[in-house]
């Protein structure tokens, strides 16, 4: 990406941030109902930490810091930088204040045009493309975040009156299964494209023979899951979902609420009623994989998902698959602190494949390799079948 090209996706990206929290109080920005949930204020400070701390101050001279404490509260999981702040205890930060966050971002974006004007390296060239994929994660999460804190919220607050992920249909309801034959197939990122670094080491992969769903479960599929009483049936779980289930009274997707004898769910633009034929989200790996099991089928591999990409319809929901997220061969940790980004998290975790309504444009490829532990159901993640 040339400098021009980059500093133009610089300023999209920063705008972008800003435009998904303007329906936010200022009292919105600090919600943090769970420890998986960050406030809004925190992604917006942290991403400009990310700038600040792995960019500026090592690389434009003369750089002094907007804050010197900041780095003790916006480092997410960085070891290599000094001690994190307690991940549970962000919402509790009400100072710094919303405005000085702002003028944080302002302070930071001056400073990184002055980076961008001084003839960067090509180091740190990526490094600032790293950094704005990094924002653009933080961005769908912000959204997630935003909604999974409105939900427990009785008077179930609007985000926006268009929400986000409201009855998405597919273009066709028909259960079409594609057949992959068996052979070679070539698996990870290759290219001068940006991607992160679990995507690199492509290597090749022998699948046998597979079908693969076309479409993605629907609700109306699932109710007919629940209302066979699949949730209470232990011959479809795992042994971890089933004590999961059973020990967090688990009974249906999140979000969903029966009102009136009728299936509602919370939206971004509050509590609807459900559609019956738009895609199924919100949902873990363990229920995924308990619905596999009850329709006789399962989840594909990440390297079958990958394999098949090209023949399927994806990009409304993160897809499960039945891969533990592990490393690629030849895969490398960085010895600087940006080695943190991936590799110390390749343990009790399942790969999520595809994208979602909230993933921003231009964030999305089907060597992208997303990662969440089999409880987390609060992304827009969803169940496409295999057998």
């Amino acid at each position: 990406m040339n400098i021009n090209d980059l500093v133009d996706h610089y300023k999209s990206v920063r705008n972008y941030s800003l435009k998904l929290t303007k329906p936010l109080s200022s009292e919105d920005h600090n919600l943090q109902p769970e420890t998986f949930v960050s406030p809004a204020k925190w992604h917006l400070a942290h991403t400009t930490w990310f700038f600040e701390e792995m960019l500026l101050k090592p690389g434009l001279k003369g750089y002094k810091e907007f804050n010197s404490l900041f780095v003790k509260l916006f480092n997410s999981y960085y070891q290599t930088v000094g001690k994190p702040f307690n991940r549970a205890q962000r919402g509790n930060i009400s100072r710094p204040s919303l405005e000085e966050v702002l003028q944080y971002r302002t302070f930071v974006d001056e400073h990184m045009l002055k980076l961008f004007n001084s003839s960067p390296t090509n180091e740190q060239k990526e490094l600032a493309e790293l950094g704005l994929n990094h924002e653009q994660q933080h961005q769908e999460l912000l959204l997630t975040d935003i909604k999974f804190a409105f939900s427990i919220n009785p008077l179930n607050p609007i985000y926006s009156i268009n929400g986000i992920g409201i009855n998405v249909i597919q273009p066709s309801t028909s259960n079409e299964w594609i057949d992959i034959e068996e052979g070679m197939h070539t698996i990870g990122h290759s290219g001068n494209g940006f991607c992160f670094d679990n995507e690199l080491g492509q290597h090749q992969v022998f699948l046998p023979s597979f079908k693969i769903s076309k479409q993605l479960v629907a609700n109306e599929e699932y109710l007919a899951f629940i209302e066979d009483g699949g949730y209470k049936d232990f011959k479809f779980w795992l042994d971890d979902g089933w004590t999961w289930i059973n020990e967090n009274s688990i009974e249906w997707p999140l979000y969903w609420e029966k009102i009136d004898g009728n299936w509602h769910s919370y939206t971004l633009a509050g509590m609807k009623p459900i559609e019956p034929k738009a895609i199924l989200t919100h949902i873990s790996y363990y229920e995924a994989n308990a619905f596999a099991a009850w329709k006789g089928c399962r989840l594909p591999t990440e390297f079958e998902w990958e394999a098949a990409a090209s023949k399927i319809n994806w990009g409304k929901r993160w897809e499960w698959t039945n891969s533990a997220y592990l490393p690629y061969p030849g895969f490398e940790i960085s010895p600087n602190a940006v080695g943190e980004y991936n590799g110390k998290f390749m343990s009790n975790q399942m790969v999520l494949r595809g994208s979602s309504i909230a993933t921003p444009n231009g964030h999305s490829r089907k060597t992208y390799r997303n990662f969440f532990q089999p409880t987390l159901r609060w992304q827009f993640n969803g169940i496409r079948l295999a057998k």
